[in-house]
């Protein structure tokens, strides 16, 4: 069962007529799907929904938003505009500050009403009201579940993004955190709609060259630890610039440290083109709270999938996280 008070969330929602919604940086599809379908639950309730992010959406996921819904903060819309339109700011599968990029200060600066709905175990004091269940595979989960508490009828478009939502955060149903209950919730997005062959075509058989080039990079620096229990490689700068590829074309780069026989915990560390510091992502098959390993760093996520950013350089990063790991395991 999801740990929601829905009759508690149909009152702060019914409190309110216009609602942004916002997300982390580097918006995964959990992150895309989860928006956009409350975005179509709240207008179902009467409201009207604006959808902003700090972070473009990534070129791979696009078909996710065929209208071109979500704005990007700075491009569309500024803070100042944000401040007077909106009475009502919602975060969806994100509870902490350093995931929001510069959408941190429009939530912090704004009197607005505040409300988060995650599935993320960390989380910092948002100043709102929050509703959480860290057990869920995904919050794409729970605004499918917040569609069915509030008689909200899915469309197909709805139920696609929803469907994306669930399978990338489960790894297509690969991870322990599926249940039961995740697939009853995919038969009824698939009778609203959702094709689960054509999404699978449009996030991995539509490869750009320069992304498939960055992951043989990736493949070719992995290095083993803790007797091949540990698996980890690296992104560079140089790779980035030789390959082409964006920095979103490291999404999900690090399931393929998992495919190794006997891994335990996956490691990536990755220096973004731009960015001050490097960004580590942490896998775990299920024994290893990756989560607790991240907090170290200021991070955090799930049990087994976590991120943190270090501000260092690439080889202190790598050295101070396999020190962590290797005496955690």
């Amino acid at each position: 069962m999801i740990q929601i008070d829905w009759t508690r969330l149909r009152e702060v929602i019914g409190k309110y007529e216009n609602f942004l919604l916002t997300s982390h940086i580097r918006p995964d599809c959990d992150a895309l799907g989860s928006e956009l379908g409350m975005a179509a639950v709240l207008r179902a309730l009467g409201k009207k929904v604006t959808i902003v992010n700090a972070s473009e959406t990534p070129i791979h996921v696009a078909f996710m938003d065929p209208d071109n819904e979500i704005k990007v903060l700075g491009q569309h819309i500024t803070a100042e505009e944000i401040h007077q339109q909106f009475d009502a700011l919602m975060i969806v599968d994100t509870s902490a500050w350093i995931q929001l990029g510069d959408m941190a200060d429009v939530f912090r600066e704004s009197t607005a009403a505040k409300i988060v709905l995650d599935h993320h175990v960390s989380e910092d004091e948002l100043d709102a009201e929050v509703f959480k269940d860290a057990t869920c595979e995904a919050t794409g989960r729970l605004v499918y579940e917040a569609a069915k508490q509030f008689d909200v009828e899915l469309s197909p478009q709805t139920a696609l993004q929803l469907f994306t939502a669930i399978a990338t955060d489960t790894g297509w149903f690969r991870f322990d955190s599926s249940t039961s209950g995740t697939y009853r919730a995919i038969a009824d997005l698939m009778d609203a709609g959702a094709v689960p062959n054509e999404i699978y075509a449009e996030l991995y058989e539509q490869e750009k060259l320069e992304r498939t080039l960055l992951r043989g990079r990736i493949l070719a620096s992995v290095k083993l630890a803790v007797d091949g229990r540990l698996v980890y490689s690296r992104i560079t700068k140089q790779d980035f610039e030789e390959t082409g590829a964006a920095a979103s074309d490291t999404e999900d780069a690090i399931n393929k440290t998992m495919a190794i026989a006997g891994t335990e915990v996956g490691l990536l560390f990755i220096e973004l083109p731009g960015a001050d510091g490097i960004k580590v992502s942490f896998r775990s098959s299920g024994g290893q709270d990756v989560s607790a390993i991240a907090g170290n760093f200021g991070g955090g996520g799930h049990k087994a999938a976590s991120g943190a950013t270090i501000k260092s350089s690439l080889e202190d990063a790598i050295a101070k996280v396999l020190e962590v790991v290797k005496a955690a395991m």
